[in-house]
């Protein structure tokens, strides 16, 4: 019984990371092709997918932990880079310059934001309560 366990879990570290991967994957499209979507998803969708890849980023790290830690973790990590946009410091702004800091830690405070990561973590937990439904399945057929 370990072993499967041990087996699941491996699994499901596999699938996290790829879900990471899709989810930057799609977070970067729709930035770049922003002209093709819908006005609100144009506005709305970035930081929604940037919360959700940090969430699976916290389920791939720790993948033996509840939903609701991956959802607390993902929280305060999301809004924490969002209220350091608060500070305005040179060091950090030139940071914030850059293509990969502007990515990582946003350019300006807005409090809009704390509502689309939130849904976006919501997204990613549904979606991840599913996978573990899933995987359950699967391991009781076994």
């Amino acid at each position: 019984m370990n072993r499967l366990i041990h087996f699941r879990f491996g699994n499901l570290r596999y699938l996290y990371i790829v879900l990471v991967v899709f989810t930057m994957l799609l977070g970067l499209a729709s930035r770049k092709y922003s002209d093709l979507l819908t006005l609100f998803l144009a506005e709305n969708a970035g930081d929604a997918l940037w919360a959700m890849m940090i969430y699976f980023g916290f389920r791939f790290l720790l993948v033996k932990k509840s939903l609701i830690t991956a959802i607390l973790l993902s929280l305060l990590f999301c809004f924490g880079i969002e209220f350091s946009q608060l500070y305005q410091a040179e060091w950090i702004n030139e940071i914030r310059s850059t293509v990969l800091g502007a990515l990582i830690l946003g350019k300006g405070f807005l409090i809009v934001d704390l509502f689309r990561y939130a849904t976006g973590i919501g997204i990613a937990a549904i979606i991840d309560k599913g996978i573990l439904k899933f995987s359950r399945s699967i391991s009781l057929k076994r």
